[in-house]
């Protein structure tokens, strides 16, 4: 049973998300929060699996809540709902370590979809969404919005990890990965999780944001 809980300051999206999630036999949602502190304060008492999380509520907003969730159960998975095409909420939600982000106008059956990905380890970053996504993370590159780990050298990975950290960043999919770089499925995924663990990176998001930041997403793969 997936435990999900529900952080809107909107009472009908949240009532709503409740009723249609509660529908699924393979889901249960365990608390409703109207804002960031609210949600915070529930989290303590039934630390959920997946966290439905509005990016714009009072007190404390989506963005910031992800990072306090995040910091003190990094196992919680969190999707950002949103109403708004906002750039910099999805970087930073992202760089916090959010799963991805839906728009709240997406289909019970797509959410529902999204929910199971990410508590199975998953990220809801599709195709055209991890474009803007690198659009975003190349634009800000340079600003104050980084990663803590960006002053991490790229020689500590071997020559196949830092092929793949190259091409996470610019987007590509493990399945695209193996094609370019004529490698298993299975190599990808090893060399993914080594890149990650030397550089101390969480997952594929932040992997991608380091990539951009520190300039290895544009260097050519050798």
């Amino acid at each position: 049973m997936i435990k999900v809980m529900i952080a809107d300051d909107q009472e009908l999206i949240r009532e709503s998300l409740q009723v249609v999630l509660n529908m699924n036999a393979d889901m249960e949602v365990v608390g409703i929060a109207e804002n960031g502190r609210e949600l915070l304060a529930k989290v303590k008492k039934t630390v959920p699996d997946v966290i439905l999380m509005d990016v714009r509520m009072p007190e404390i907003d989506g963005v910031m809540a992800t990072k306090e969730v995040k910091e003190t159960y990094p196992q919680i998975k969190i999707i950002i709902l949103t109403t708004f095409d906002d750039d910099e909420y999805v970087y930073n939600a992202l760089k916090y370590g959010a799963s991805g982000y839906l728009l709240k106008g997406v289909s019970v059956p797509e959410l529902s979809a999204a929910i199971r990905t990410v508590a199975s380890g998953g990220s809801i970053l599709t195709p055209n969404v991890m474009t803007k996504v690198v659009k975003l993370f190349n634009q800000l590159a340079q600003s104050n919005l980084t990663v803590e780990n960006e002053d991490a050298d790229a020689k500590i990975l071997s020559r196949t990890e830092r092929n793949v950290a190259t091409l996470v960043g610019r987007g590509l999919s493990n399945k695209e990965i193996a094609e370019k770089l004529s490698l298993t499925g299975g190599t990808v995924r090893n060399n993914l999780s080594a890149a990650l663990s030397k550089l101390n990176l969480r997952d594929r998001t932040q992997l991608a944001i380091w990539a951009v930041q520190t300039g290895l997403a544009a260097e050519e793969t050798t």
